[in-house]
């Protein structure tokens, strides 16, 4: 493992002198330009163009719209902060949102100027945003006097939790996290390589199990909301500990740690169970119909996580007033709509419209789930219908999913000890039939290696050999 660790942190380094070049290449025309930093297929890119006339109608001003994606939160954060890159809006998740906000690398977007300005214009479209995602979004932890929902905007949101075969696996089986530890699923199990979300739900299964052992809870029955949300902060060494030893357990059974391609293993049935998103559930549901596999999503009883990415100006943008139009632009209702449709996820756009919108695609092999918690009109009451409506229930998560859900925290300077332990997680995480193949495979390398230096030096010899000949014979 000291060879893993310190190969890791050299890696590391590497990357970081990487983004730091890449961060701080010049850039002498970026004037009329807004450079948009996102998850990838996670936006209708239509939408980018039309943006563009939009801005012009508005302002006056053309701006052209660079557009770069990437996969993980921590290399676009790595970008800002150590390269300070020069995005105009970003799109990261809310735990590194609180962590922006610690670390002062966010602007605000609500600026009373912009209201004012947007206001006249007729086109402030922030109040399409749930109130149930702004009231989310004031638990991040920010500085005293400081409104998150002034420097964040919600975009999507969904839960984490069990895509599953239903030919190897019953819904009851997986609405508990125990399934991950099933050993008749040895070697069809993946798991999201995103350490947050699985230190979190596996915290609240493991505390879970501790209460119900010490009596405090009976066999069905669960942590109450506020306690899953106090665990959302705990990234204490005996929590993590804990987790730690969970995971190991799991990672015996574990085919692989996956940062995309779970969907296509569950969809190929060469995995039955996937920890993942709502929304790459979705996506492997709808394909996975296509080639008669029947996949299921569910969120665990024990408690969960309710995650959401929300749109943000970094420190060192230098097109505020463009990236501040593009977020009222995206919070349009129906252009969350198009979003929604082209990537799979849920807005947090919550308006009339958008529910409308769903009740027409409502069918009879839809869930009734109750959404009262997310339309909301104005007068602060929930949208008439919006308790009891037909929708996907793996998009639109009922209340009773929502009451066992909890937000993810930064965990500051813990967050090293975490990612330790997610290291030790994977980095063992070998067979020994692996290991074997691998220590033959770099065994054979270096003896081809020796043998090709064995035959040069004996074909110099040779034809050192044959010019003493010739010479002699001259």
């Amino acid at each position: 493992m000291k060879i893993t660790t310190t190969l890791a942190k050299y890696m590391a380094s590497l990357v970081a002198v990487a983004l730091l070049c890449v961060g701080c290449s010049g850039d002498d025309e970026r004037l009329g330009r807004l450079k948009v930093y996102n998850w990838g297929d996670y936006i209708d890119e239509e939408l980018l163009v039309e943006f563009e006339e939009w801005y012009a109608e508005q302002t006056g001003e053309e701006v052209e719209v660079v557009y770069q994606t990437f996969d993980i939160n921590e290399v676009m954060l790595a970008k800002i902060e150590n390269g300070h890159a020069d995005f105009d809006v970003v799109c990261p998740s809310e735990y590194i949102i609180e962590r922006m906000l610690r670390k002062e690398l966010l602007l605000p977007i609500l600026t009373e100027e912009f209201k004012a300005e947007i206001k006249e214009k007729d086109i402030d479209y922030f109040g399409a945003v749930s109130p149930y995602i702004k009231e989310q979004f004031s638990l991040l932890t920010a500085a005293e006097g400081v409104d998150p929902n002034d420097y964040s905007v919600g975009y999507m949101w969904g839960t984490t939790g069990i895509l599953y075969n239903k030919r190897y696996v019953t819904e009851e089986e997986a609405l508990s996290w125990s399934l991950m530890f099933s050993q008749r699923l040895q070697d069809k199990i993946f798991v999201k390589d995103a350490f947050r979300d699985v230190y979190s739900t596996m915290l609240i299964y493991a505390k879970t199990l501790e209460q119900r052992e010490a009596g405090l809870l009976g066999e069905d029955e669960y942590l109450s909301l506020d306690t899953i949300r106090e665990l959302m902060y705990d990234s204490s060494d005996e929590s993590i500990a804990l987790v730690e030893s969970y995971l190991k357990r799991m990672k015996e059974l574990v085919a692989g740690w996956e940062a995309d391609f779970g969907k296509e293993m569950m969809t190929q049935e060469k995995a039955w169970i996937n920890l993942m998103w709502s929304g790459d559930a979705v996506w492997a549901i709808d394909e996975a119909t296509s080639v008669d596999v029947e996949l299921g999503y569910a969120v665990p009883k024990e408690g969960s996580v309710v995650w959401f990415d929300g749109w943000v100006i970094p420190k060192y943008a230098r097109n505020t007033r463009a990236a501040r139009y593009f977020i009222d632009f995206m919070c349009k209702p129906e252009n969350a709509i198009r979003n929604m449709s082209a990537t799979g996820y849920v807005s947090v756009v919550a308006t009339e419209e958008v529910f409308d919108a769903l009740e027409e695609l409502s069918t009879g092999e839809m869930e009734e789930c109750d959404l009262s918690y997310l339309f909301i009109d104005e007068n602060g009451e929930p949208l008439e219908g919006s308790e009891c409506v037909m929708v996907d229930a793996v998009l639109y998560p009922d209340r009773s999913i929502i009451e066992r859900s909890g937000v993810m925290h930064d965990s500051g300077d813990r967050t090293d000890k975490m990612l330790e332990m997610w290291s030790r997680v994977k980095g063992d995480n070998l067979s020994t039939g692996m290991l074997v193949g691998i220590i033959l495979f770099f065994s054979l390398l270096l003896i081809w290696g020796i043998w090709r230096k064995i035959d040069k030096y004996r074909t110099a010899q040779r034809y050192a050999k044959r010019r003493h000949h010739h010479n002699r014979v001259k």
